[in-house]
């Protein structure tokens, strides 16, 4: 018969072996209510300075208590997710494997914690994130949604500080503003998970952030070293085509007149046509001029308002055709160790990885 401990229903204490042979391992919780006894005065009515009673002994010890619970649980603005960077998909029962993967087990696994920190995956963080507030913030469970907001508020403080990709937050934060204030007013109780004051604090934080994006100015830089106005025609050419978003090609566009120039280019216009929309799509649209020529700028913002544009994102999530596992490829190990980013059995695992963009990722959840 097995060594129990106080509950008969707990596997027993933890032992550890030392020098003076077999000591019992107490919990963190254990030697933190130790210590909280040792501090406790003996005395039953606890006052306060002008020696009105505030509350007995036996309700400071259930207070205490209830102090330490809320220091496990929000001591920090921590986000919960298991060490490995990859989940198992599936979407029935099995004999090995019981339950589903929901989208709130997969959000709360992979690591977007320290993927925002990663160029290359950050607009990929922020893409999925704003189709999850649009479409899939009901189904998320309590620690989803607070492990959501959490990297959300790591989004926001990482662009208040270096001042990079603003649009794309400011984006984000609109299509989120404007879900929870269609939950709050017209669904309410019925399929917010939580209580109701919570999402009202989290809608009122979502302004202070537009707020605060709204407010954001860049620092101008004083110096005597070269400049954007200081390269060659042909390298600031280079660095419009580089840009696949007409937007920003217009934003660089208004900084000096030979970016303007370069930037009302129609052979550029006509690239980025080709490359985010299909022939029969433009040929469909095209604009032409008075003279009889096609204006590819016009062109390419009126299929913008009629087509999504192709997404493009530096990295992406990865899933696994042969182990069913979604996971983070890091390139850089697999070089090195020859990591594939999760424990796969196949024989050539890099015919099985298929790449998996933002839609695909809340795609795999839906059944």
């Amino acid at each position: 018969m097995p060594f129990l401990g106080q509950d008969w229903r707990s596997p027993g204490w933890s032992w550890i072996k030392t020098e003076d042979g077999w000591k019992r391992c107490e919990s963190r919780s254990q030697e933190l209510e130790k210590e909280s006894n040792q501090r406790n005065p003996d005395h039953s009515i606890i006052l306060n300075n002008e020696d009105e009673e505030v509350f007995s002994n036996e309700e400071h010890g259930y207070a205490s208590k209830k102090r330490k619970k809320g220091h496990f649980r929000n001591d920090t603005n921590t986000q919960y997710f298991y060490r490995e960077k990859w989940i198992y998909v599936h979407k029935e029962s099995t004999r090995e494997r019981h339950g589903y993967c929901t989208l709130g087990e997969a959000f709360n696994r992979l690591d977007f914690s320290s993927a925002i920190q990663d160029v290359r995956r950050f607009n990929y963080v922020v893409k999925l994130l704003q189709l999850i507030a649009k479409s899939q913030l009901t189904s998320l469970s309590g620690v989803a949604q607070k492990n959501y907001f959490n990297i959300l508020d790591k989004i926001v403080q990482k662009v208040l500080h270096d001042q990079q990709n603003p649009r794309l937050i400011k984006g984000l934060l609109q299509d989120l503003g404007s879900t929870l204030c269609v939950l709050l007013r017209g669904v309410g109780k019925s399929v917010l998970v939580g209580n109701i004051d919570v999402w009202v604090c989290r809608l009122e934080t979502v302004l202070a952030w537009q707020k605060q994006l709204q407010n954001l100015q860049m620092p101008q830089q004083v110096g005597h070293g070269l400049t954007l106005s200081d390269l060659p025609l042909h390298t600031l050419n280079s660095i419009l085509y580089r840009l696949s978003d007409g937007s920003d090609i217009v934003t660089l566009g208004q900084v000096t007149p030979a970016l303007r120039m370069l930037s009302e280019d129609r052979r550029l216009w006509k690239a980025l046509c080709q490359y985010h929309f299909a022939e029969k799509q433009f040929c469909r649209h095209l604009i032409l001029s008075e003279s009889g020529h096609i204006e590819w700028k016009r062109t390419y913002f009126a299929l913008q308002k009629c087509y999504p544009p192709r997404e493009q994102y530096g990295d992406t999530l990865h899933f696994c055709r042969h182990c069913s596992i979604l996971f983070w490829k890091d390139c850089r190990l697999a070089l090195l160790f020859k990591d594939s980013g999760h424990p796969c059995t196949a024989a050539d695992p890099d015919s099985c990885f298929l790449p998996v963009s933002p839609q695909h990722f809340i795609d795999l959840f839906k059944f």
